[in-house]
């Protein structure tokens, strides 16, 4: 329960869900003809967060206020093992043909890469899976991102697996016991750009020594000229850029709960 409520909760302080709490409290205070005033500013500020929290320029400069803390400036050292985060992988639930890479999926890619370019001898792979989703009675995420590591040239021998964890600090706790049982130290933690920040305060809260690898960037630098279309179209309302707005301020939220 308490884990459904982690996840339920913040949907009402999350852009959308705020924005049609505010939009409720307005049809209903309209409808019973009270407090009519206060009726419009609530509307206009569910609109106003709405259009703000979908802009592309609003939601790039959020994303990239996380994104850009942990970029490695020189290359990437060796180290005990490394150790890739879930949230990538869809299993092979119908209609599905087979495991699926969603967006997050970047994470295990750039793990098997770091693994064949011998930057350590172990992949540690950490993941777990809600019963209550799609996915239910399909085994760990961790299993089908060892499946996907496999085909990807990482032998079965130089796997370890996490399959209990839910949230990033069941990660770290497991992640740690399985260090010690195999007298491993140092890690390369591969996860979103986005959620490194969170990853890494909270790795290193437990005395874990990590060295941060991002990898799925959602904002990347451009070299493009300004002109007037690009313009138009990123100042329009953008599900995407909710989307991206939405997951940097679970972030936040996460950060400042875990006491980062």
């Amino acid at each position: 329960m308490a884990f459904f409520l982690s996840k339920f909760l913040p949907l009402f302080i999350y852009p959308l869900g705020l924005s049609v709490c505010l939009l409720s409290v307005a049809l209903i205070l309209s409808w019973k003809r009270k407090h009519i005033r206060l009726s419009r500013y609530l509307l206009l500020s569910a609109l106003v967060i709405i259009y703000i929290s979908s802009n592309r320029y609003f939601s790039d400069g959020l994303v990239r206020s996380l994104e850009s803390r942990n970029i490695p400036v020189v290359e990437l050292p060796t180290a005990d093992a490394i150790v890739v985060l879930g949230g990538g992988i869809k299993s092979q639930t119908p209609p599905r043909p087979w495991i699926e890479v969603g967006e997050a999926g970047d994470r295990l890619i750039y793990g098997a890469k770091l693994y064949r370019e011998k930057k350590a001898p172990w992949l540690i792979l950490s993941g777990g899976r809600v019963t209550w989703r799609v996915e239910r009675g399909k085994g760990s995420e961790s299993a089908d991102m060892a499946v996907l590591a496999e085909v990807m040239g990482v032998p079965r021998s130089a796997i370890l697996q996490d399959p209990t964890s839910y949230n990033t600090k069941e990660n770290a706790e497991n992640i740690r016991e399985i260090l010690r049982q195999n007298k491993l130290s140092r890690i390369l933690l591969v996860t979103s750009a986005l959620h490194m920040p969170r990853a890494l305060g909270i790795f290193q809260k437990l005395g874990l020594d990590v060295i941060p690898v991002p990898t799925d960037f959602l904002v990347v630098d451009s070299d493009s000229e300004w002109n007037l279309a690009e313009f138009s179209l990123r100042i329009l309302p953008d599900s995407g850029a909710l989307t991206n707005t939405t997951n940097a301020i679970k972030e936040y939220i996460g950060m400042i709960l875990a006491g980062l």
